[in-house]
């Protein structure tokens, strides 16, 4: 059945949470917006680190209240070498009190935030969902055609990509990205620990990868984030729960005390995807089919966010047609600075932990130095880690401040 398009109708291209959180945005501000693909099903033990900004986006979109309660604030975020190599970098410790924050945003285990996010899309008369998957697609000079799998059509002024790292819609639409495996997999599983977590996060560097340990609610457990080889993830995951306990409280330095792992390994490969553009030809693309990068520094679905926020903020100042090239050009422009500089640093930094050339570890361990030796420096990281320009307005207003005295 072909479905006539009006002026300004939004056609999102994939169902996880950055497709979701995008069709939500747009129905919000009053888009007529299709949403297609399939409802998200099985059991995803991961958690998701969002930060303050993010959090705003969810509870702009009426989200955050219901996932509140069982997710845990982060208040603290610590750096650890653990490497063991002859150049080390110190323990460097950013705290949300240091600017002014209560926290830098909560650790939200995926099983809350995506039927909070399936529930809030089926509930909104402006989002009409297909549960199917784009077979096909027709992009032309003045509106996106959408061929289903169920056989409809669906016309639209504007594709947001929301399709994943291997995303349809961007090869439809020409953006050709670069892909570069990693050797390295990520191990992740839930954890209890004697000891209270006191909404501190505590990132490993090793000589595989981070190995991240992240406050669920409680105090005492953690989500975990274990980087190694993908033959090294393969057998930790076959290991009795009390062998592989033992293994994440040496890792962790008995930090917290006596572990025990939970039920439910998983194991991701990682990779790096990188798009040179991110919009061309009546496409727009937001979380992973625009950028994928390793699982350092909370930037991932914050980055998708950010994705959605800026695109909306450019199709509502474009509502006659926010597919038009000027309005893809704005966007595109826009997102540059921070999806390369975010995914650069991530990659240099998870490169440095492979590498055992000694520049790029003094290179490392004098950027975390003076990190955590220079507290207004720390305090710029801090603030453009949560709002990309944050830490330079803090500047500016530093400057000006001290040049009125």
């Amino acid at each position: 059945m072909d479905i006539p398009g009006p002026s300004g109708k939004i056609l999102v291209a994939g169902s996880g949470p950055a497709g979701l959180i995008a069709a939500l945005g747009f129905a919000h501000e009053g888009f007529a917006v299709v949403l297609a693909g399939p409802e998200p099903s099985g059991k995803d033990n991961r958690t998701t680190a969002l930060m303050n900004p993010a959090l705003a986006m969810l509870d702009r979109l009426g989200v955050l209240d219901r996932i509140r309660p069982d997710c845990a604030p982060l208040k603290v975020m610590r750096i650890i070498d653990a490497t063991g190599r002859l150049i080390r970098s110190p323990t460097v410790t950013f705290r949300a009190s240091e600017i002014g924050e209560d926290q830098f945003g909560l650790n939200v285990p995926n099983a809350v935030l995506l039927p909070a996010l399936l529930s809030a899309a089926k509930k909104h008369d402006g989002i009409d969902w297909r549960r199917t998957l784009v077979s096909g697609w027709d992009l032309g000079t003045d509106k996106a055609i959408a061929t289903l799998e169920d056989g409809s059509t669906v016309e639209a002024s504007l594709v947001v990509a929301a399709d994943g790292r291997a995303s349809p819609a961007r090869e439809a639409a020409g953006l050709h990205a670069r892909t570069r495996a990693y050797p390295q997999s990520a191990l992740v599983l839930n954890f209890g620990h004697h000891s209270d977590h006191a909404f501190t996060s505590t990132e490993f560097h090793t000589e595989t990868g981070p190995f991240t340990q992240v406050p669920l609610p409680g105090g005492h457990r953690s989500s975990l984030v274990w980087v190694v080889r993908p033959e090294t993830a393969e057998q930790l995951a076959t290991l009795d729960d009390a062998t592989l306990s033992a293994h994440i409280e040496e890792r962790m330095q008995s930090m917290l005390g006596r572990v025990t792992v939970e039920a439910g390994r998983q194991i991701y490969p990682l990779a790096a995807v990188s798009s040179l553009r991110f919009a061309r030809n009546r496409v727009a693309l937001v979380g992973e089919a625009a950028h994928v990068f390793p699982p350092i520094g909370a930037q991932g679905l914050n980055l998708g966010i950010r994705d959605i926020v800026d695109l909306l903020e450019t199709t509502l100042k474009n509502r006659h047609d926010p597919g038009a090239p000027q309005a893809l050009a704005t966007y595109d422009l826009k997102r540059k600075p921070d999806i390369l500089a975010r995914s650069s640093a991530v990659n240099l930094l998870n490169r440095s932990l492979l590498s055992d050339m000694l520049p790029a570890q003094m290179a490392r361990g004098a950027g975390l130095g003076m990190l955590g030796a220079f507290s207004p420096l720390r305090a710029f990281f801090m603030r453009e880690g949560l709002r990309p320009g944050s830490g330079f307005a803090a500047l500016a207003g530093g400057l000006g401040h001290s040049r009125q005295k």
